[in-house]
C-alpha cells in the first residue's frame, strides 16, 4: 500500500529534498502551501488565520512539519525577532491542534526543531538528554517544541533537533561568497564547535525517523565533530582560496546582534545519539567529506 505522508513548508531546502526523494520511492506527497494549490497533491492553509481541518491529514502515515521565517535573514531586528517567534508556532500550532483532533487514529507528527535548542555549552558533549540553552534561538526552540506536543499523549510526537545543512543553500551560502572574495577567516576565535549535517543525511535521517517510528528530540546532527574554523577551511580548500582574515567576536555582535551568538558564536558540541543507537549510518561521517560534496 502506497505511503501517504503530509509535509508544511516543501518549498524549502529540506522540505523538497524530502518530497523529491519521498516521491521518488513510489511515496504519495501532501505538501500545505499558503498560496492556491496548482494540482490535487496541494492543499491550501493559513495557519493564524484560519484552522487547519483535521481530514487533511487522516490516513496520512506521518506529518512532517517545517517552516518558519528564515534564521538566515540577518540582522534580527525586535520585529524580526517577533516574526520568527509567530511563524514558527503559528504554524506548528495549527498542525498539533488538527492531529489532536485525530486522537489515536493520527498520524505520527514529525516537527522541525534545531540544535540552537541546547545554545552555547563549550567543553560538553549534548545529547537528546541535555538541558535547554538560554540564547534567543533555544528560548525559541523551547516554545517550537512545546506546541508541537500540544498534539497530544494520543500522538507520536518526534521533534528534529536539526543541524545547519552544509549545502550551498544553507549555511555555507554566506561563507562561499566570503570565501570566493577571498576574506574568509574565523568567525571569532574560531574554535567554537559547529553543529552540521549534510542535506544527503538529513533527508535520509528524517525518514529513518519516520520508518524507524521514533520519538521524542532526535538530534540531526553529523557524527564527528567540527570547528567554525575546520568548516571555513574545508570550504576554502574545495574552492582553492585563503582562509585568514578573521572577524572579532564584538564586530560580529555590533553588526548581527543576537544572531552572532546564536548561529556564529555559540560553541555546541551535539551528538546524534538517538539516530545512532537506532541504527543509523551517516555517508558522510566528517564535514570535509559534507563540504566535497556539496560544493
Amino acid at each position: 500500500m502506497k505511503r501517504r505522508i503530509v509535509i508544511s513548508g516543501a518549498s524549502g531546502l529540506i522540505g523538497s529534498a524530502l518530497s523529491d526523494s519521498l516521491r521518488a520511492d513510489g511515496a504519495e506527497v501532501t505538501t500545505l502551501v499558503r498560496r492556491p494549490p496548482r494540482d490535487d497533491s496541494e492543499v491550501q492553509w493559513a495557519p493564524g488565520e484560519h484552522p487547519l481541518h483535521a481530514d487533511v491529514l487522516a490516513g496520512a502515515d506521518a506529518v512532517v512539519a517545517f517552516g518558519g521565517a528564515s534564521v538566515g535573514r540577518l540582522p534580527w531586528t525586535r520585529a524580526y525577532r517577533r516574526e520568527l517567534v509567530r511563524s514558527r508556532l503559528q504554524a506548528t500550532g495549527s498542525l498539533a491542534t488538527a492531529l489532536r483532533a485525530l486522537g489515536a487514529d493520527a498520524p505520527a507528527f514529525v516537527s522541525a526543531s534545531a540544535v540552537g535548542y541546547y545554545g552555547s555549552a563549550p567543553s560538553a558533549v549534548l545529547d537528546e538528554s541535555s538541558a535547554a540553552g538560554d540564547t534567543f534561538l533555544a528560548k525559541l526552540c523551547v516554545r517550537w517544541e512545546d506546541e508541537a506536543r500540544r498534539a497530544g499523549d494520543d500522538v507520536s510526537v518526534a521533534l528534529l533537533r536539526t543541524a545547519p545543512v552544509i549545502h550551498p543553500r544553507g549555511v555555507l551560502k554566506p561563507l562561499i561568497t566570503l570565501t570566493r572574495l577571498g576574506i574568509s577567516g574565523p568567525l571569532g576565535t574560531g574554535t567554537q564547535v559547529w553543529p552540521w549535517i549534510s542535506l544527503d543525511d538529513e533527508v535520509r535521517a528524517i525518514r529513518h525517523v519516520i520508518d524507524e517510528q521514533l520519538d521524542g528530540p532526535v538530534n540531526l546532527t553529523g557524527p564527528t565533530a567540527a570547528t567554525a574554523n575546520d568548516i571555513g577551511r574545508a570550504l576554502a580548500r574545495k574552492m582553492n582560496r585563503r582562509f585568514w582574515l578573521p572577524a572579532p567576536a564584538w564586530a560580529l555582535r555590533f553588526g548581527l546582534g543576537a544572531a552572532a551568538d546564536s548561529l556564529l558564536l555559540s560553541d555546541a558540541d551535539v551528538r546524534p545519539a538517538a539516530l545512532e543507537e537506532s541504527g543509523f549510518r551517516f555517508t558522510h561521517a566528517t564535514a570535509q567529506e559534507a563540504v566535497d560534496a556539496a560544493v
